[in-house]
């Protein structure tokens, strides 16, 4: 398993980054206990254009600061003041693309998650969700900041492929305020995993 290069993230088609982050790795490591998880969804966020976007039109707030910091940073938020939610953010600084991870396939710690998840069997919705899949790899607000090339949290790749018939793309969910965005086919998923949320096409 290796980490993504800070090359992966500065690249400025934030589409295209989130289509290839789908099969990748996301792991935490905190105080010795590792969690992973391989990607099966998540959604584009094309900065200060796109409407659904914390960033459009610019916005720059202490909540979104981060998603104008260099590519490969975690941006994590709290959303309805429960949930905390796990972006990547990504292109050149100053340029707010983000990209959602939604759902996980897990891999290694799934005892550990299951824990953190209050379960005691083992389901689809473990890692179902960006606010599960938090809580499941132990991410939290505290870590809105951290550098993906950090021991603590970071992506990787273990040589996974992942065919293009085998990717779902849709408008993404929960931005149906948004206007025109929310029509934005900008949903990528491995069409047929169990750990998907929300609508499948």
């Amino acid at each position: 398993m290796k980490k993504l290069p800070h090359s992966f993230y500065e690249r400025d088609n934030v589409l295209q980054i989130a289509k290839e982050l789908l099969g990748k790795i996301l792991v935490t490591n905190w105080k010795g206990i590792e969690t992973s998880g391989r990607i099966v969804e998540c959604e584009a966020y094309n900065g200060v254009t796109d409407r659904a976007s914390h960033a459009f039109g610019g916005r720059r707030t202490a909540r979104n600061e981060v998603m104008y910091a260099k590519a490969g940073t975690a941006y994590v938020y709290y959303c309805y003041g429960i949930h905390h939610l796990f972006n990547v953010v990504t292109n050149k600084k100053d340029i707010p693309h983000a990209i959602l991870i939604r759902a996980l396939d897990p891999l290694i710690g799934i005892p550990e998650m299951m824990k953190r998840r209050g379960k005691k069997e083992l389901d689809h919705a473990l890692t179902k969700g960006p606010g599960s899949l938090s809580v499941a790899l132990g991410i939290t607000v505290f870590n809105n900041g951290f550098s993906l090339r950090s021991e603590k949290l970071f992506i990787a790749e273990d040589g996974f492929v992942l065919s293009e018939n085998s990717i779902g793309i849709s408008p993404r969910i929960g931005v149906e305020g948004s206007g025109e965005a929310a029509l934005y086919p900008y949903r990528f998923y491995i069409k047929g995993n169990p750990f998907i949320s929300g609508r499948k096409n």
